[in-house]
């Protein structure tokens, strides 16, 4: 790890204009992904401004009958929560499927968002990463590719995004909520917050140099049956290979989000329409622009079959 100078924040704006103006300045809260990132010389800021004392710890309910979640709150209060267990029990269950005890009870919902890629190249400083170093190319390409996206890659980056709490959040259509170094705010849809890598996948959100995640803003509860399912090589802690996030209403109709599949959170309003027509028809249009490699093509047939089975499910409890 190389040395790096340290500060608390103690306001919002001052955090923001702090990252702004200090060159390879990072904010730090949980630190469950950076430290790791850090260690491995992934990441290498030269300053770490800790916002865990500006008090964005706290889950309210908003006028809207939504909720407002503070960036600081960690997985496991918030997986816990009564509110979200009740009216949002796709994120609860993502959240719970997402990692060890231990990581839940430090790690904060805007790191969660802002979780890198767990490309092994990615994590290798020897192979070349467009992502950790734009312009050196992309070692997975040609490479081992089984883990990697089937859609919305480029020919700059196939990595995937590892956050299994973000594909909840894109299901249930929450609004990021930040501020800026000049201490104006904003509120980012979550559909439009995660970018896919194009020509600049260094570039993995809609963030701007120094803005920082203040709040995750939930809608009014959507109702219908909410489920997450993970499909991962091992039964405990492992990345999902691909994980569906779906709101299933009694007639059929809903939402259904992807995880593992692509750079983002992958969602198309398309696929949502086809729900009455069954998983075939959805799977056809989530991977309409499909691209998988020889090693990652089981994933198109897997995702069909396990989005089958939970709607299987659906028709069961519903009879």
């Amino acid at each position: 790890m190389k040395p790096f100078t340290y500060e608390r924040a103690t306001s919002p704006a001052g955090a923001a204009a702090a990252a702004a103006t200090a060159p390879g300045a990072k904010f730090i809260a949980g630190g469950t992904n950076l430290l790791d990132l850090m260690k491995l010389q992934v990441e290498t800021p030269s300053h770490l401004i800790d916002v865990n004392g500006l008090g964005f710890d706290r889950i309210e309910p908003t006028p809207e009958g939504g909720l407002r979640v503070g960036a600081l709150v960690r997985n496991t209060d918030l997986a816990a929560d009564p509110r979200v267990r009740r009216d949002y029990a796709v994120l609860s269950r993502a959240l719970l499927a997402g990692a060890s005890g231990q990581l839940r009870n430090k790690a904060t919902t805007a790191g969660n968002l802002l979780q890198r890629t767990r490309c092994p190249y990615f994590y290798d400083t020897n192979q070349a990463c467009n992502k950790r170093r734009p312009g050196s190319g992309c070692a997975a390409i040609g490479g081992f590719t089984r883990g990697h996206a089937v859609v919305g890659a480029s020919e700059q980056c196939i990595a995937t995004h590892p956050s299994d709490m973000a594909v909840a959040m894109r299901v249930l259509d929450v609004t990021v909520e930040t501020v800026r170094p000049d201490g104006s705010t904003r509120a980012i849809p979550i559909a439009d917050f995660h970018r896919l890598p194009g020509d600049t996948p260094d570039v993995e959100t809609a963030l701007t140099k120094g803005e920082l995640i203040t709040a995750v803003v939930l809608p009014k509860p959507v109702g219908g049956r909410q489920t997450y399912a993970k499909v991962r090589d091992r039964a405990s802690y492992a990345f999902a290979l691909i994980s569906i996030a779906a709101v299933i209403e009694p007639d059929g109709a809903g939402r259904v989000a992807l995880g593992g599949v692509a750079h983002k959170p992958w969602r198309v309003a398309a696929a949502d329409a086809a729900l009455p027509q069954g998983a075939k028809a959805v799977t056809e249009r989530l991977f309409a622009d499909a691209h998988p490699t020889t090693e990652n093509r089981f994933k198109l047939p897997l995702v069909e079959r396990t989005l089958a089975a939970t709607l299987a499910e659906h028709k069961a409890e519903a009879a």
